[in-house]
């Protein structure tokens, strides 16, 4: 993979939250050992690229306050989250030794995903939108009232793409940075799903609770500041209308079933 020595490095690569919360040995072996791995194969090769990594907003754990400051500190209570975190830590100091030039983005959940479901924990946020739109039926697990900070796919690849290119001099030594997004309830969610696409639409999602996705989620963070990436000239979405706009515009053609 580093043999051409590219000037830029995007490391997306990993087992979802859901996946690496039932299967424990096959979580750490991806999102840690592979990451370790890919760092030290850039290492080794000694030519330092940029390097971008995802992250996620699932190295916080609760107890949270009402929005998450960029100081709060990272106590994840999930195995993906772990894995996350100490993939951070050693973005951070593989960039201090200057083995690489790090970014690490904390990615809010990217709404709405196209294709066909995964096993992370969040995809019903983007299921409730996705199935309906193409004329099928979606599970809502949780509650209503949850709420969670989402981005497009277009921000997330903006976001990527910002990374790759912002000076690393103006980042300094705290190389993961969370990002912007919109925060709502799945309520206001399903609202907005109405508001563009209508009532009968909207009723092709079906409540169905299960503990298990409850269990994750309900540890998640909801808001965030994000000041620092802001600052940064990161940037998303202003209201999940948008975002669900930008799915229709980019995935359906336009069209609603």
């Amino acid at each position: 993979l580093v043999a051409p020595r590219p000037d830029v490095i995007f490391h997306l690569a990993g087992i979802v939250s859901g996946e690496a919360e039932a299967n424990f040995d096959l979580g750490y072996r991806v999102n840690l050992d592979g990451t370790r791995a890919l760092f030290d194969a850039v290492r080794l090769a000694a030519f330092a690229p940029r390097l971008v990594f995802t992250s996620s907003i699932a190295v916080f754990g609760a107890p949270f306050p009402d929005v998450i400051p960029d100081e709060f500190h990272p106590t994840p209570l999930t195995s993906y989250g772990t894995q996350k975190q100490m993939s951070e830590a050693l973005l951070a100091d593989y960039t201090r030794r200057g083995f690489f030039d790090g970014i690490g983005i904390r990615l809010p959940t990217i709404c709405v995903r196209p294709g066909k479901p995964n096993k992370a924990a969040s995809g019903f946020f983007s299921g409730i939108i996705r199935e309906p739109l193409a004329g099928q039926e979606a599970i809502l697990p949780v509650p209503r009232s949850v709420l969670h900070t989402h981005a497009s796919p277009r921000s997330a690849v903006n976001f990527l793409i910002h990374a790759a290119e912002i000076d690393g001099d103006k980042v300094g030594p705290r190389r993961n940075l969370t990002m912007p997004g919109v925060a709502v309830t799945v309520g206001e969610q399903i609202e907005a799903l109405e508001r563009i696409a209508g009532a009968e639409v909207a009723r092709r999602i079906r409540e169905q609770p299960d503990e298990t996705i409850w269990a994750i989620v309900k540890g998640w963070p909801t808001r965030f500041e994000a000041r620092r990436a802001r600052e940064l000239g990161f940037a998303a979405e202003q209201s999940f209308d948008e975002i669900i706009r930008a799915h229709i515009e980019d995935e359906l053609d336009g069209k609603i079933v």
